[in-house]
Formats: C-alpha cells, sequence, structure tokens
C-alpha cells in the first residue's frame, strides 16, 4: 500500500509534464497569430502565351516570337518570358466564437519557392531550378479575400541549369513548386501558410 503511495505522485508529476510538453509544441507549431492564413487556390499562367490562369504550368524555357517586327513566321526570335502566379488568401479565426478585427488583417511581404520532383531526384542545378525568394506586398482583410499575384519562374531560372538544357532536349522536367507566403498581422504575429503547385518544364511547341 506504501508503494502505491509514492508511485501516484510519480504518475501525477509524468502526467503534468507531458501535458505541459504537448501545450508548449502545440503553441510553437500554430504560433501566436490568432487568425490562420488559407489558400483557396494557387494559379499560373504560361509567359509568352495567351492561356489564362491554371491549377497547373506548362513552363516554355523558350518561346519562337513571330511578331513583331523584326520577328517574322520565317524568323522567328527566341526568347525568355517569366511565368506570373496567383494566389487567392483569405483568414480564418483559431477561435470560431471571437468575431475578427482590424488588428487581424495580415499583409504579405514576401514569398519562397522550392522545387521537388515525385521520382525524388532533387538536387538544385541538377534535377531541379534552385529555390529563391521573391517579395510581394498586399494585405489580406479580416473577412473576405485577397487575390495576389506575384512571380512565379523567373526568366533567369529558365537560363540556368538543368532549364537552360531543355532548350535543344525534347525532355520534360515534372516538378512540385511549393509556395510559402510569409506575413505579419497587424500587432507583429507571425504568420505564413504553404501551398503547391505541379509545374511542367520544357521547350513546348509555339503557335
Amino acid at each position: 500500500m506504501m508503494a502505491d503511495l509514492r508511485i501516484a505522485p510519480r504518475l501525477l508529476a509524468a502526467v503534468v509534464l507531458i501535458a505541459a510538453t504537448a501545450s508548449c509544441g502545440d503553441v510553437v507549431r500554430s504560433g501566436r497569430a490568432p487568425v490562420m492564413l488559407v489558400i483557396d487556390s494557387l494559379t499560373a499562367s504560361s509567359g509568352g502565351h495567351a492561356t489564362g490562369f491554371t491549377a497547373t504550368l506548362q513552363s516554355d524555357v523558350i518561346v519562337m516570337l513571330s511578331s513583331p517586327a523584326p520577328c517574322t513566321p520565317a524568323a522567328r526570335c527566341p526568347t525568355v518570358f517569366s511565368d506570373s502566379g496567383q494566389v487567392v488568401l483569405r483568414l480564418v479565426p483559431k477561435d470560431i466564437s471571437l468575431a475578427p478585427t482590424d488588428n487581424n488583417a495580415v499583409t504579405i511581404s514576401r514569398y519562397h519557392i522550392s522545387f521537388r520532383r515525385a521520382d525524388g531526384r532533387n538536387t538544385p542545378g541538377v534535377d531541379v531550378p534552385y529555390g529563391y525568394d521573391g517579395a510581394v506586398t498586399a494585405t489580406v482583410p479580416p473577412s473576405g479575400t485577397a487575390t495576389i499575384g506575384f512571380e512565379l519562374i523567373r526568366h533567369v531560372t529558365k537560363e540556368e541549369p538543368p532549364l537552360v538544357q531543355l532548350i535543344a532536349n525534347p525532355s520534360i522536367i515534372h516538378t512540385i513548386a511549393e509556395v510559402t507566403f510569409y506575413g505579419t498581422d497587424l500587432v507583429g504575429n507571425a504568420i505564413t501558410v504553404t501551398g503547391n503547385m505541379s509545374i511542367e518544364f520544357g521547350n513546348f511547341g509555339d503557335a
């Protein structure tokens, strides 16, 4: 009986420690902001082609322009275009019983893009393009959505390995682009959200 009494406080202390550790972990994972950023859609448009925004992207590494002059159908001009991205963001309160206020508005200031392949070959500059950061400024209101445009694939990315080799190579590189947006609410709490998009890089045909 005495042994059981000695064990009980130890078990209670262990339970309290585990609960406290789990609580700290939740705080670290969720952050201090009272709202969460949600991506409603993440789309892209191929530069140099008359296409709208789509959920997947065929990124042309080189476009052969037939106009304007001096470009002609018989003497096309090889041109590199960047590809545009567009994201629709909204806010969701962590405590659904609390109405959002102006302080909950989140200003997006930058984004980061990295690439990976489903086959596990992910060496930047060899198998996939190098990741990079970009700047963008837009505010997501406490209610409603914000549509934000940004440069998804840069010109220079298409002029570096492994994409530059695709100009004279019929291969297609299938990637998943991971796009993370970074912002802060009006009281300084940091908040991020990440979305994914399928991107195929290649030298596609020109009309």
